[in-house]
């Protein structure tokens, strides 16, 4: 099958190389000729584990291809993914300005039987006005679908390929029934093909990521509470977790979330609720508690050193949203990150990924260690943000002779308090009593 993806970012060009992968010819579109120019080298401009080999393999195949020629991918293409950014607005709405220039840039190329399909994360609502303003370009009703995507960045690949279930919303089951033949290769472990109206879709892809979202600030202001009182948040997420109706999934404490889908997703839904005359108490009360965790981290430092931290070396570990990444948008690091560069500390950080973005954001403000280690040299404590692998398991001895004072903040409950409080360490986590001071200062 022809196919067209129009974006070239996270999600479309993750979609065009599955799709390819499957036997499919598939053209990935945009409008950035030096972006197009780098995947026609093979150049990635993302980091996402497994994504440049299927690439490569998919270009010798010639089963995928890049282009900034909008009309020629489009003219010949049966399915037509529109997969563009919306950011929000100033208000947590939308924005969908990208998204309508693009239908109005297909609009007068498409085949008869081409079938549009929104990809992109818009607000209910949108199939439906995508397919009025087709209406009103071409003169004739076009087949519009949505396809809310569920990729989890780090492990894109393998969502897409082993997907947990495929979500379309289409107003005529003829249009069901191609997009049904599109990801047969993809569920062929049982897995479902949920058909639905496209709003139900829309609103489907909303409420998973605010629900996932809910879960992170519950567990996350459990754990504050856990720590005042002198309670180990692993202990309870153990004591719940094993509760059917509750389970494991997303209930790890920490410094909040980040990203591009939750934050934007959560203020969106509230948004939309809005609109509608609603108040959506939870979902406002989930984005708030996730913008004070992010703060949670600074506090203990700022608690720890008091007026001592202006003049403090402070290692960071960890840049990313999350591992196997190099996402920083949005991502706990740059709120710790503007907090001590605020109070005059010295920022020595690391990441396995997401070096250069923060580099381009913060340019000569911080110091960059290639390895995690040489963050550590003169540090007065290091702070970790992201749970990468690498740094589970470090020589704490050789960490104790770079490191000036032997303190660790730790954003993530990478390691044993009482380990810790063995080797010497003044350790603070989430959600349980610190280790190596005289009394909990939380």
């Amino acid at each position: 099958m022809r196919i067209a993806i129009i974006g070239t970012g996270y999600v479309g060009l993750v979609t065009g190389t599955c799709l390819a992968e499957s036997g499919n010819e598939v053209t990935c579109v945009d409008i950035d000729q030096a972006k197009i120019d780098r995947l026609r080298k093979g150049e990635i401009p993302i980091y996402e584990p497994g994504l440049a080999e299927l690439v490569e393999r998919n270009v010798l195949a010639k089963r995928l291809h890049f282009t900034v020629e909008t009309a020629a991918a489009v003219r010949n293409a049966r399915l037509i993914f529109l997969a563009v950014g919306t950011p929000p607005a100033e208000d947590g709405s939308a924005d969908l300005t990208s998204l309508w220039k693009v239908v109005d840039a297909i609009a007068p190329h498409l085949a008869a039987n081409a079938i549009v399909i929104t990809k992109s994360t818009v607000p209910v609502g949108t199939n439906a006005a995508v397919g009025e303003r087709l209406k009103l370009r071409t003169g004739r009703e076009c087949d519009v679908a949505s396809n809310p995507e569920f990729l989890k960045e780090g492990a894109a690949i393998e969502d897409f390929m082993k997907p947990d279930r495929v979500v379309v919303g289409v107003r005529r089951p003829e249009v069901g029934n191609v997009l049904r033949d599109l990801y047969v290769p993809f569920l062929r472990t049982e897995k479902p093909f949920l058909v639905m109206s496209p709003e139900s879709a829309e609103m489907t892809k909303y409420v998973a990521n605010a629900l996932l979202s809910t879960k992170i600030s519950f567990i996350n202001e459990v754990a504050n509470l856990c720590e005042r009182m002198l309670a180990d948040v692993d202990d309870v997420r153990r004591g719940i977790g094993h509760d059917s109706r509750i389970g494991f999934a997303f209930l790890f404490p920490g410094v909040g979330y980040g990203g591009s889908c939750f934050p934007k997703d959560v203020r969106a839904l509230a948004s939309m609720a809005h609109a509608k005359g609603l108040e959506p108490r939870i979902l406002e009360a989930v984005h708030e508690v996730n913008e004070r965790q992010k703060q949670i981290l600074a506090g203990k430092i700022e608690r720890h050193f008091g007026a001592a931290l202006k003049n403090a070396t402070i290692a960071i570990w960890g840049l990313s949203f999350k591992p196997k990444t190099d996402d920083i948008r949005d991502a706990p690091s740059l709120a710790l990150i503007d907090r001590l560069l605020e109070v005059g500390a010295t920022l020595q950080v690391h990441d396995p990924e997401a070096m250069d973005h923060v580099r381009a954001q913060y340019g000569e403000k911080l110091r960059y260690a290639a390895l995690p280690m040489q963050a550590l040299e003169g540090a007065d404590a290091l702070a970790i943000v992201t749970e990468w692998g690498e740094f589970r398991h470090p020589d704490f001895q050789e960490m104790k002779v770079r490191m000036k004072q032997p303190v660790i903040f730790d954003g993530r409950n990478l390691y044993d308090p009482k380990q810790m409080k063995t080797e010497g360490f003044t350790y603070y986590c989430i959600g349980k009593t610190p280790v190596g001071v005289s009394s909990p200062k939380e």
